[in-house]
């Protein structure tokens, strides 16, 4: 059962200020600038990062990207983990992954399961995850593998035109 008090207007506006303030922070850039590019005046920019005042999720979308931030991956893991892994993955290839892998899952799913797809139960969400997750360590163990192979193979064959 959803604990209702996690969408309290009040909460979830200054999770969302927490990570739209950070993102903001994380840029570099200037607040005016940010606002500029978002399209939102630098006043309710203002009261959207310090919690006053609730962005819309278009508004909050923009800030997002004109913080160069992935803005989807950001909205979906404030969605559906927590404003702390948003703001964990600010600015990082992790962020890029899961926006991109989010992204690609519907059409991925449907073309793979083709009719299946409506065979899919809530309750295989977790273990798949963790299955995806472990698939995604393997590949990266295998090129971290290959990478030192190749590596040794290069060390080696520069050795011998020196030797």
């Amino acid at each position: 059962m959803t604990n209702m008090a996690l969408f309290a207007e009040h909460q979830v506006r200054a999770d969302l200020a927490r990570l739209l303030l950070a993102a903001v922070e994380a840029s570099g850039r200037t607040r005016c600038d940010i606002a500029r590019d978002a399209q939102i005046h630098k006043d309710a920019l203002r009261r959207v990062l310090t919690g006053e005042r609730s962005a819309s999720l278009g508004e909050a979308l923009r800030i997002l990207a004109a913080s160069g931030v992935t803005p989807q991956a950001h909205i979906l893991l404030f969605l559906v983990s927590s404003g702390d892994h948003a703001i964990a993955w600010l600015q990082s290839d992790l962020a890029q992954f899961f926006e991109d892998f989010t992204g690609e899952l519907p059409s991925a799913l449907e073309r793979v399961l083709g009719n299946q797809v409506h065979n899919v139960r809530p309750r295989w969400a977790k273990g798949t995850a963790h299955r995806v997750a472990r698939l995604l360590s393997d590949h990266i163990d295998e090129l971290e593998r290959r990478d030192a192979l190749l590596g040794d193979g290069f060390a080696s064959g520069q050795g011998g035109h020196h030797g």
